[in-house]
C-alpha cells in the first residue's frame, strides 16, 4: 500500500503465497505502465521473499497438502493404512473449520477511500475444502471406512458455515463421494454412508430454506 501511494498507482497482486515463479515471469502489474520506473519495480520485487521451496510460513494451502500426501500414502495398496488417512481426514476437517471461523481475507485495498490501490489474490474456503478432500476422494472410492471419515468431515465443516453456497458445495462434494463409493462397495457397506450424505443434503436445504 505504501509502495502504491508513494507511486500513484494500483498494484495488481499476480503471484499468490505458495506460488512457483519461473524466472521472467511477473510477480505484479501496476495500473499506469508509464510509471513502472526501475526504482518502482525494485521496491515492489523487494517486497517478495521468494525460494527454493513452499514453505509453511503464510501457506495454509502447503500445509494441507502435506497432510493430503500422508493420507494418500497410506490408502495406497502398497501401504494399506486407513487408520493413517483417517487421522489425516479428521486433522484437516479441524484446519478448514478453523478457517472457515476466521474474518473472511480482503482482496482489495483502497486509499483514499473509492480509489483503488492494492488487489491481492487471495483462497476462499472452497479451495481449500478441494485442495483437503478431493484427491482423498478420488483415491480411497474402495474403502468404506476412509469414505465415511470423509463424509463426517464435510458434515462438521459444513455445521461450522453459515454460507448457504458453501453447504451446497460440501453437499456436492459429499455427492460424488457416494456415487464413487457405490461403483466399488457392496450394498451393506454404503448404508451409513447414505445417512450421513442425507445429513449432509438436510444442511444444504436448511442453509437455503
Amino acid at each position: 500500500m505504501r509502495t502504491a501511494l508513494d507511486h500513484r498507482v494500483t498494484v495488481t497482486v499476480v503471484r499468490r503465497v505458495g506460488h512457483f515463479v519461473p524466472a521472467g515471469v511477473p510477480v505484479a502489474s501496476v495500473s499506469n505502465p508509464d510509471k513502472l520506473t526501475p526504482e518502482l519495480a525494485g521496491a515492489l520485487l523487494a517486497l517478495y521473499d521468494i525460494g527454493p521451496t513452499r514453505t509453511l510460513q503464510q501457506d495454509v494451502e502447503f500445509g494441507i497438502l502435506q497432510i493430503v500426501d500422508i493420507a494418500l500414502r497410506a490408502i495406497s495398496p502398497a501401504v494399506n493404512d486407513p487408520s493413517t488417512a483417517i487421522s489425516c481426514i479428521d486433522h484437516l476437517s479441524r484446519i478448514l473449520i478453523r478457517i472457515a471461523g476466521r474474518e473472511p481475507s480482503h482482496s482489495r485495498f483502497y486509499n483514499p477511500p473509492g480509489k483503488l490501490r492494492v488487489l491481492l489474490p487471495v483462497f476462499e474456503l472452497d479451495r481449500y475444502v478441494h485442495s483437503a478432500f478431493d484427491q482423498i476422494r478420488s483415491y480411497s472410492k474402495g474403502d468404506a471406512a476412509v469414505s465415511l471419515r470423509l463424509l463426517r468431515a464435510l458434515t462438521d465443516v459444513s455445521m461450522s458455515v453459515d454460507d448457504p453456497e458453501m453447504r451446497t458445495m460440501l453437499a456436492l462434494m459429499g455427492r460424488r463421494i457416494l456415487t464413487g463409493a457405490e461403483s466399488c462397495l457392496i450394498e451393506d457397506e454404503l448404508g451409513e454412508m447414505r445417512q450421513r450424505m442425507t445429513g449432509l443434503d438436510k444442511l444444504a436445504g436448511e442453509s437455503g430454506s
